[in-house]
């Protein structure tokens, strides 16, 4: 199915929220003009690559992941020109760019699903699902029902106003379940070829697909339908984009690699494994100490094992439907986590702001459908002052963090202390060492249930690096020295096999 795009050996992923991130017109919601005024500051970072989220035309019902013109930038951010004007001085900076395809659903406002609720039969009747009767439901599934003319029930992915695009059933049952490969199913696909061939045309290097294996209804165990609908996505692909990179959010490498993506995530749903690292009742990663490594990394080498090398597994710092990573955690905490993010395999995925430590904002009302996601998508602290450089606006659309000590770029910019500088040094150092990029080899050295410190091996090349991790409050030990030149350190180096309590290390042998 083709060979992953060159650059991806040493990506560095930075997500964009766009409404969050800048805005550049004073209306209080961010821009693409913002935007490219940031990227000297994401490249300086040390990220060389970028994920945005959905900026297409949305009542945003779901901060844009309610899509109503596919090929068009929503008004609040700009314009179409302005996106291209996005790639370019991207790519002039030697990043690249992948904007976020949601292919499972759009808004009702979609020009589509309008015409698709008419009752006479026209081209998109069949573009959604809809059962043959407004008295008929679909199973477990949700409906729109009595919303037109129409007499049947529109399923829905998600929030009632995101009616789900027709790809099919893998066994349907039904006389409106409609096979994977009918002609309406395909139609389907054809038409969001259409919307990649337009953005990649436009600029862009690939994409990252929302809930990539939902696309086919009633799948089995494993996916099947779903990883031959993906094959089918790739072999477009590498007839006409084969330099477009593609990640998924399926949480299972497995399956989403064998359907044709490059990059699969490890996320806060499905098991346990990611969310036992930073989001769990005991965490790994918490000064308590009461965490089990073993619950990530049993997890994590068998999806290692399942790539075979020919796809990357990303961890993200956190993402736009997550509570952030600095929630119940200090800036020396954030480093340690940082240490582990920043050194590990595949492509890491910074979210905007956790690299200052952005905290998690509670108790917000919520905003275009965040609800307690919310909290996570408050705009970027830039610096200290009303609108905190992110808006000229006295108010924004989401509240600032205002607390005294309430994070800033300008504030860490000017502390060789901070967390930002913490990053940079981690970025630079992967930058620098193979070992340390997507395909280095990574061996524990010292990984036992329950137990602190956890110890690794990156290898590449000849070169060895070891990390050495121990989140815990207390003094830790190995059975073996923890020897070699220290690249990076927060807590202090260790002496022997002994780890200082609330620690990391880096070390090249």
């Amino acid at each position: 199915m083709g060979s992953l795009p060159a650059w991806l050996g040493d990506a560095v992923f930075y997500e964009i929220y766009p409404q969050s991130f800048q805005d550049s017109n004073g209306d209080g919601i961010g821009d693409i003009p913002g935007m490219i005024a940031r990227l000297d500051y994401i490249r300086e970072l040390g990220c060389n690559a970028i994920w945005v989220n959905p900026w297409y035309d949305s009542p945003f019902g779901d901060a844009g992941y309610d899509v109503r013109d596919y090929k068009k930038i929503a008004p609040r951010y700009g314009t179409n020109e302005d996106a291209r004007r996005f790639f370019e001085e991207a790519h002039r900076r030697g990043m690249h760019v992948l904007i976020d395809l949601v292919p499972g659903h759009t808004s009702i406002d979609h020009a589509w699903f309008r015409a698709s609720m008419r009752a006479e039969r026209n081209e998109y009747s069949d573009r959604y699902v809809w059962t043959n009767s407004v008295w008929e439901g679909a199973g477990e599934a949700a409906t729109l029902r009595g919303i037109s003319d129409r007499n049947g029930s529109a399923v829905v992915n998600f929030f009632s106003h995101q009616p789900a695009l027709n790809y099919g059933y893998a066994h349907p049952e039904r006389a409106w379940q409609c096979p994977a490969d009918s002609p309406a199913a395909l139609a389907t696909r054809e038409a969001i070829k259409d919307v990649m061939r337009f953005w990649l045309d436009l600029g862009a290097d690939g994409f990252r697909v929302d809930m990539a294996a939902s696309l086919v209804k009633e799948d089995d165990a494993g996916h099947p339908a779903n990883i031959r609908l993906w094959q089918d996505f790739r072999a477009f692909l590498e007839k006409e984009y084969p330099d477009c990179a593609m990640v998924s959010e399926w949480g299972v490498p497995k399956e989403s690699i064998a359907g044709g993506f490059h990059m699969d995530f490890m996320l806060h749903f499905g098991p346990p494994a990611y969310t036992s690292l930073f989001r769990s009742e005991h965490p790994f990663f918490s000064r308590e100490g009461k965490g089990d490594i073993t619950v990530f990394l049993d997890a994590y080498s068998a999806d290692l094992a399942s790539t075979e090398g020919k796809g990357l597994i990303c961890l993200p710092s956190g993402n736009h439907d997550m509570p952030r990573l600095a929630r119940g955690r200090d800036m020396r905490d954030l480093k340690i986590c940082f240490a582990f993010l920043l050194t590990m395999p595949g492509a890491p995925f910074l979210y905007y702001g956790d690299e200052i430590g952005m905290r998690y904002l509670e108790g917000l009302t919520s905003v275009e459908g965040g609800y307690d996601r919310t909290g996570s998508r408050s705009p970027m602290q830039w610096k200290k002052g009303s609108g905190f450089g992110f808006t000229s606006s006295a108010t924004s659309y989401i509240p600032f963090d205002r607390r005294a000590d309430a994070p800033t770029v300008a504030e860490q910019e000017g502390d060789e202390t901070s967390l930002l500088h913490a990053v940079k040094e981690l970025l630079a150092l992967r930058r620098a060492h193979r070992a340390l990029q997507s395909f280095g080899a990574f061996t524990p050295l010292y990984a036992e249930k329950g137990k602190y410190p956890f110890v690794y091996e990156r290898a590449a090349e000849g070169e060895r690096i070891v990390v050495a991790l121990n989140p815990a409050d207390r003094e830790e030990e190995v059975p073996f020295p923890l020897t070699g030149k220290v690249l990076f350190c927060v807590g202090g180096v260790p002496e022997g096999g002994r780890m200082p309590a609330c620690s990391a290390c880096v070390l090249v042998k």
